[in-house]
């Protein structure tokens, strides 16, 4: 009697941590997953009334059909890649810096003031100071919430998301004001930069890519083989372990804010001065939060964060052909693009957990 009115109180499933998956298991969900949110792509496709196999087709095609579509899937590619690795170094430590966003903005905002006050200057001079000044911005920006945990013990999940609008509306205020452009006609708007501050192309591309590269291997190199990089990861996996072996954790944490905002901001120095040639509400464009998923998804790994990086620019590219080829509203790209990343991120709880279920006759597997 009592085993019965058990049965009937024990929930159909549970979930339970898994035990560690190999290398091959882990890929083979991942892979599963990729299937399968293709295939439910596929469907809202079809239910809209257009044909699966064709638009898959356009969103690859328009990818890389020409030198100028690739060039343009590549631009796409820059400012999420950077903006993933400013945020694996913060996350590494186990500071949730959802504030990427806001850091590209500060960064954008400190670059564009020498691209509008100082566009005569020497080229590379002016273009090397707009990096470092979009790096010094974006550092402050992710500084002053790394300032605020350490000093007052606020939610830097919150402080840094908060941080995000207060940066978007600082751009509306220079826009509408002390920046505006007075031949704007009546429209809030900064001027189009100089040609003097575009960054140069290289290979048809601004040579934000190859910041993205580099950046790529420094990022690697100091979380794998430096002495910061190593405290980092003592900070993310205890704090308390950290101090007892002498690391002085708040020094960390506003160390790394700092790198993970300065990185931040030369994705926002790229964007103003490679992609488009002035400052705007638009700059950001969410790559911010997108870099969040990626870094995520790709479990901080700088290397696989290249990839994934490039895999989104496709599907941003494509995406763009898609609409106007079908004439499908942006808002139908957007919900292909979240079919997609749900299922490549519910792979992620597969991955770490199971579902275990009731036997018939009384008690869990």
């Amino acid at each position: 009697m009592t085993t019965s009115s058990n049965m009937s109180h024990e929930p159909l499933f549970h979930v339970v941590k898994h035990q560690e998956r190999s290398a091959v298991q882990v890929l083979l969900l991942r892979l599963v997953a990729v299937v399968c949110s293709i295939l439910a792509g596929g469907v809202f496709i079809w239910a809209i009334g257009y044909n699966p196999f064709a638009v898959y087709g356009t969103i690859l095609e328009g990818a890389f059909r020409s030198e100028m579509a690739i060039q343009a899937t590549v631009k796409f590619t820059i400012p999420m890649c950077i903006c993933a690795l400013a945020v694996t170094l913060a996350f590494k430590m186990k500071f949730w810096n959802v504030g990427g966003e806001g850091q590209l903005i500060v960064g954008a905002i400190f670059a564009s003031y020498f691209a509008l006050f100082c566009a005569d200057w020497n080229h590379w001079v002016l273009v090397v100071v707009m990096l470092v000044a979009g790096a010094v911005g974006g550092g402050l920006w992710g500084l002053l919430a790394a300032g605020f945990k350490v000093k007052f013990g606020t939610n830097e999940t919150l402080l840094t998301l908060m941080l995000n609008y207060i940066a978007l509306h600082i751009v509306s205020y220079l826009q509408a004001g002390p920046w505006r452009d007075p031949g704007a006609n009546g429209f809030s708007k900064i001027a189009r930069f100089a040609k003097n501050v575009a960054l140069d192309k290289v290979l048809g591309v601004h040579f934000g890519w190859i910041i993205m590269l580099v950046l790529v291997a420094a990022v690697w190199v100091y979380l794998k083989y430096t002495k910061q990089g190593y405290e980092i990861s003592v900070v993310g996996e205890s704090q308390d372990t950290a101090r007892y072996a002498g690391i002085h954790v708040k020094r960390v944490i506003l160390r790394t804010m700092f790198l993970s905002g300065a990185i931040a901001g030369i994705a926002g120095a790229c964007q103003v001065a490679g992609s488009d040639m002035t400052l705007s509400m638009g700059v950001a464009g969410g790559v911010g939060f997108t870099g969040i998923i990626i870094a995520w998804l790709c479990q901080l790994n700088p290397g696989m964060i290249l990839v994934v990086s490039f895999l989104f620019g496709v599907l941003e590219k494509g995406s763009s052909v898609v609409q106007s080829t079908f004439g499908l509203s942006s808002d139908c790209a957007d919900v292909l693009q979240g079919i997609i990343l749900f299922f490549i991120l519910g792979s992620e709880f597969f991955v770490r957990y199971s579902f275990v279920f009731r036997h018939k006759k009384g008690g869990a597997r």
